[in-house]
């Protein structure tokens, strides 16, 4: 690639609406550009790094018997029905043809696959098969953010496995997540493996990748002592219990109190002390209270687990039509609605409130003073003791790279997949879906790597090995000797660029940085005098002086040291 016949429109400053790193460095670069919320065009740069990232995952998935296959973006809305799924998905798009017949565009394709497994597997001898594809997916995110991180439109590998029974899935599982620590450990990321919530999926289990970043939206909790680990949706963890006081059931006058600070500070409590209680409206039950600890925060994800159902917050008139008393003196004590408690409320007395305006009860003990189910509520914290080995728990802050998920037979009943047993038995085949997001990837790579120069990009997926730079572009024997290093390069397999704009070095050196591109060669001062070049690893910073004839083997050097162990 020549600079000065290329797509690579670099920006000196970031832009004002970027917050993540690893967005901001992607406009910066020119990888990307943002047609609309959600949207973005990839451009050169970026289209490469995705190729790139993409012939790994191919590699890896044909390695454990993947074929590659397309499915379409564009689904009749019958499939999403027979599964079950056309209705309480907000984020997906749908659409009507000229005919006024329902579609949708596909955001996952769990119902397709089921679909094409139930005309074309017939026997046990057809089974086991591993589908995939890389396609574009489409999802209506209400809040678009972090650049490529949470997008409407994105490229996806998914991959699904099709198995007479769970034994055999088991062993589709775990070929998998060898498969996806193969991919990460290739593209230089620093990642977890955890447990998490099946979601929108079901089925019998799943597990995420987390790579952590400052920029991950989403939480992992784990232990270094038994090495626990799971999405904080799903982690569980046993808070310190305060000092409970010996305290007889009162009712107590909190005038002008309404947060849990308020009334912590107004009786001079433990915040430890209080319970907070708040009225949730599920969609087919109805009302319904859920209680944490006042300093603790509820996890919807988990409360949606343990309704079994979608809800959403109460309104402030339908809080006082259930409990006759206005938000912020709420409390469980003669409610009449089913009550959900966390379970680190077993023990203890607490402060709740009283459900009459400007009041709070004292001395109440859940369980004794009202009825209620308690489960696993709150959002798990650092420094919460491990539930399995009882050391502090860590949470830290992850990119979702990559997911695993165990289907069972969920769309294959529901879409007729079925095949004959060796019996002759008609019997439903068993599924796994398994999903990576490529830019995620990129993404990721960018937030772990970067300095404050700019992009560091592993060998592997860099969009280019080596970035080489003439300092004076009007010295024929400088430009010349660029152009035959640029050659020799593409010859013996590197891919390079060739910095040929006339610019001031400096401007050619900030870009080369920006981009992350591993290798740095400069044709300059010493070439003049001395014959030589400098070869700098963008990582390390490192730089050598070489001949000419050597510049091929001092890359190769950087490559070496940089590939993954």
């Amino acid at each position: 690639m020549r600079r000065s016949k290329s797509l690579v429109p670099t920006l000196r400053e970031d832009p004002a609406d970027a917050e993540a790193l690893s967005h901001r460095l992607m406009l910066r670069a020119g990888l990307v550009r943002q047609l609309a919320a959600g949207i973005y065009v990839y451009l050169p740069l970026g289209q490469r790094v995705l190729e790139k990232i993409n012939a790994i995952l191919r590699e890896e998935m044909n390695a454990i018997g993947g074929q590659e296959i397309t499915m379409p973006v564009v689904h009749p809305a019958e499939i999403w029905q027979q599964s079950g799924r056309w209705e309480g998905i907000n984020e997906m798009f749908k659409l009507k043809d000229r005919y006024g017949r329902d579609l949708c565009l596909g955001m996952t394709h769990e119902e397709v696959v089921a679909w094409l497994a139930a005309r074309e597997i017939r026997s046990y001898r057809d089974l086991p098969q591993v589908w995939y594809q890389i396609q574009t997916k489409e999802r209506d995110e209400a809040r678009p953010r972090s650049g490529v991180l949470r997008t409407r439109e994105f490229l996806m590998k998914d991959s699904y496995t099709l198995d007479p029974d769970l034994a055999a899935l088991d062993k589709s599982y775990a070929d998998h997540e060898r498969a996806y620590r193969r991919i990460f450990d290739r593209c230089g990321l620093t990642y977890y493996v955890v447990q998490s919530d099946v979601g929108m999926m079901g089925g019998l289990g799943s597990h995420e990748f987390m790579a952590p970043s400052a920029a991950g939206e989403d939480e992992m909790a784990m232990c270094a002592g038994c090495g626990y680990a799971a999405n904080v949706e799903l982690a569980r963890g046993v808070p310190e219990a305060p000092a409970f006081p010996v305290w007889t059931r009162e009712e107590v006058a909190t005038p002008n109190v309404r947060t849990i600070a308020e009334v912590a500070a107004f009786l001079a409590i433990d915040p430890r002390l209080t319970i907070k209680s708040l009225l949730y409206v599920a969609k087919s039950s109805g009302p319904v209270f859920a209680l944490v600890r006042g300093d603790h925060a509820l996890h919807e994800r988990k409360l949606a687990r343990a309704l079994g159902e979608e809800f959403r917050p109460a309104h402030p008139d339908e809080v006082r039509a259930a409990v006759g008393a206005p938000v912020g003196s709420v409390g469980p004590v003669g409610a009449r609605v089913p009550i959900l408690a966390d379970e680190a409320l077993k023990t203890g007395t607490y402060v709740v409130g009283a459900n009459r305006e400007g009041h709070h009860l004292r001395g109440v003990t859940p369980g004794r003073d009202f009825d209620c189910r308690f489960t696993d509520l709150h959002a798990v914290t650092a420094g919460e003791a491990c539930v399995t080995c009882g050391k502090a728990l860590a949470v830290e802050k992850v990119i979702e790279i990559g997911n695993i998920f165990k289907l069972g037979t969920r769309y294959s009943v529901a879409l007729k997949a079925m095949y004959l047993d060796e019996a002759g038995r008609e019997q439903p085949i068993v599924m796994g879906s398994y999903g990576i997001g490529p830019a995620r990837i990129a993404a990721a790579a960018i937030e772990q790597l970067a300095d404050a120069d700019g992009i560091v990009w592993p060998w592997s997926i860099a969009p280019y090995h080596v970035y080489i730079v003439a300092v004076s572009a009007k010295d024929a024997a400088q430009r010349r000797a660029a152009e035959e290093i640029y050659a020799e390069c593409w010859g013996n397999g590197l891919e390079a660029v060739l910095d040929d704009r006339d610019e001031r070095p400096g401007v050619k050196f900030k870009d080369a940085d920006l981009l992350g591109i591993p290798v740095r060669v400069t044709v300059g001062n010493s070439f003049v005098k001395e014959g030589l070049v400098e070869v700098r690893s963008r990582r390390t910073r490192q730089e050598s002086r070489v001949a000419t004839d050597q510049v091929v083997g001092a890359i190769r050097a950087v490559e070496a040291q940089e590939a993954p162990k």
